[in-house]
């Protein structure tokens, strides 16, 4: 626990860099993967093909992802941090194209027909009506999707990226357990701070959700009721 205490300010500024490098990944594959998931929902003949694919982005092996980026992209040592963030952006495609698809399924076609009956385009309609109501089961790819960003962001320390991956590296090598442990608790705070505010902001966008729990628990005890 010294170590800890005499390095707080290190383990803070990693985590603030950590934090950076994850959301603007999850940001950029959350918008990406908008257009893919309504393509894939919107287009029966090449929805299994658009999610195999994305979905087969995950199976690339990290540290390989992040060696070969660079070759493709151009983009060498001065800017290696992008290369992280591409390869964490392209991850969470992986996860939310699925939960984009998947959340527009979820629409009742009763309320498409409704909002097509009323006046609503179909541009109208998707950010006004489907999209919203489709925010709970996204929410949940996002929130898986937040989870692996952050665990996977540790991997760009191997190849000198700095993030809350170097107290792992520096850690073992100078075999300082404590500085491992302090990487380990960041990287779970991390999430589960992320996590919690993913819920909650969530509960201030999608208000109508707290109302259909509420409403369970008393439906379900009219029923017994009966």
């Amino acid at each position: 626990m010294t170590w800890v205490w005499n390095n707080l300010d290190l383990i803070a500024e990693l985590t603030l860099v950590h934090l950076r490098q994850s959301l603007i990944a999850l940001v950029a594959g959350f918008l990406l993967s908008i257009p893919l998931g309504w393509v894939a929902w919107r287009y029966r003949l090449v929805r299994s093909g658009v999610i195999t694919i994305t979905g087969l982005l995950y199976t690339i092996p990290s540290l390989a992802l992040l060696i070969l980026l660079p070759v493709v992209t151009g983009w060498y040592s001065i800017v290696s941090e992008t290369n992280l963030i591409v390869a964490l952006a392209i991850y969470a495609v992986a996860i939310l194209v699925r939960a984009v698809a998947d959340g527009l399924d979820s629409v009742d076609a009763g309320v498409r027909q409704a909002s097509t009956a009323v006046g609503y385009g179909s541009f109208r309609r998707f950010w006004a009506v489907e999209f919203p109501l489709a925010g709970p089961v996204i929410l949940a790819g996002l929130r898986v999707a937040s989870a692996s960003t952050i665990a996977l962001a540790t991997v760009g320390i191997l190849v000198g990226i700095q993030n809350i991956g170097y107290l792992f590296t520096n850690g073992l090598q100078r075999r300082i357990i404590p500085e491992v442990f302090a990487g380990v608790i960041a990287v779970v705070v991390l999430a589960l701070v992320i996590d919690l505010l993913l819920v909650v902001l969530g509960r201030v966008l999608m208000p109508w959700t707290r109302r259909v729990r509420t409403r369970a628990p008393r439906a379900n005890r009219t029923a017994v009721a009966a």
